[in-house]
């Protein structure tokens, strides 16, 4: 995992521009019902969020107060953030605010959701430690272009920092820490810190001392990449293997079942189709307990795995469609998309390029060799 450069870069972005936009989008559709689903004065009680962060320490800055303009406040920072980091604009800062906004969201209801914002509660937090932004960002079109100056990332760090005081002293007076530990904060002065050392070096310090801050990067960047990756085989193995223990994917019924519901037939026609056929009903339940038990091991099989990454890809496009989970399967989806080959990836980028030539994609920078004197914007 050491390298000179980061690895995947760009799975690293199509993870990145795959779970924001599942989340912006998610947050648009939910706008109406936003305050019934997170809201002060929903079902789930601020009191009720109270009793239940006490108890398992998750972080929520919507319990800070009960106030609805704070609501609102962070509602609007989870979809400006989100779209800041789909386009790649200050992806290291984007990153984090990201993270805030799923987890402020999520955890302050945690029964208004379901399998895939679990994976998009993970992936927010892995997102932050990897360099999503090499490629397909404005960052990337940013450091191509080696702007002289960069004003807007210290005013931005500086407004973070005024932000992060604020809260730290509201939560740290009333003894809440924002519904989460004290070492929560420990580790977002720390990212603050860390970001403002990275501008000063990529600044200010010789080139040993750039070198050394981006072979950091790349360790901690890959590290977060391996884990994303063992996170989505963990996901699907245990799906699998618990399938198997159960009698319902054995008969068929947890496919059959569903497809009789209301609540999870958005076509009836299409459903009541595919339900009638035993044979259908058959191979779709045993494919689905194939494809999740065998992937984790195609991995050493490049052509097998690309395979099965198609069939998981449709079977999640399947459930979107047939069962009425859109959300779940985009998170899924982008989930996969950590194991697409660079070569397909690179040419995804191509063929975009060319829909819009003056807007081409930026593809991965070569390193150049250092000018003396000359500013160096670190992308990630």
């Amino acid at each position: 995992m050491v390298s000179a450069a980061a690895l995947g870069p760009y799975q690293s972005a199509v993870v990145r521009i795959g779970f924001s936009a599942t989340w912006l989008l998610f947050l648009l559709r939910e706008l109406p019902n936003r305050h019934q689903l997170y809201g002060p004065d929903g079902p789930w009680s601020f009191g009720l969020g109270n009793r239940l962060v006490s108890g398992n320490h998750a972080f929520t800055a919507l319990l800070w107060t009960d106030s609805t303009f704070w609501f609102e406040f962070v509602y609007a920072l989870a979809i400006v953030s989100s779209a800041l980091l789909l386009v790649g604009w200050r992806t290291r800062t984007m990153s984090v605010l990201f993270m805030i906004g799923v987890l402020s969201l999520q955890n302050r209801s945690v029964f208004m959701g379901d399998g895939g914002d679990n994976v998009i509660h993970l992936m927010a937090m892995y997102l932050v430690f990897t360099r999503c932004a090499q490629v397909w960002s404005l960052d990337a079109r940013r450091a191509a272009r080696a702007v002289a100056r960069d004003r807007v990332g210290p005013v931005l760090w500086a407004v973070c920092g005024l932000g992060l005081l604020a809260a730290t002293w509201r939560t740290s007076g009333s003894g809440v820490f924002g519904g989460g530990e004290w070492w929560l904060w420990v580790v977002f002065w720390g990212m603050w810190a860390a970001q403002g050392l990275w501008w000063a070096v990529g600044r200010h310090a010789d080139a040993d001392a750039r070198a050394l801050l981006d072979i950091l990067a790349n360790l901690v960047h890959n590290a977060a990449m391996v884990v994303i990756m063992a996170e989505v085989c963990l996901v699907y193995a245990t799906a699998g293997w618990y399938k198997i223990q159960g009698s319902r994917w054995q008969d068929g019924t947890a496919l059959f079942y569903p497809l009789k519901l209301d609540y999870f037939s958005p076509w009836p026609e299409l459903s009541s189709l595919l339900g009638t056929s035993g044979v259908i009903v058959m191979l779709l339940t045993y494919g689905t307990v194939m494809v999740q038990v065998a992937f984790p091991f195609t991995l050493f099989n490049r052509r097998v795995k690309n395979v099965l990454l198609v069939a998981m890809m449709l079977e999640h496009a399947g459930i979107a469609v047939l069962l009425g989970l859109p959300f779940f399967s985009l998170a899924m989806i982008a989930a996969d998309a950590v194991f697409l080959p660079t070569p397909f990836l690179r040419g995804v980028g191509a063929y975009a390029g060319r829909l819009r030539p003056g807007a081409r994609l930026p593809a991965q920078r070569r390193e150049r060799a250092e000018e003396p004197g000359r500013p160096r914007t670190l992308v990630g």
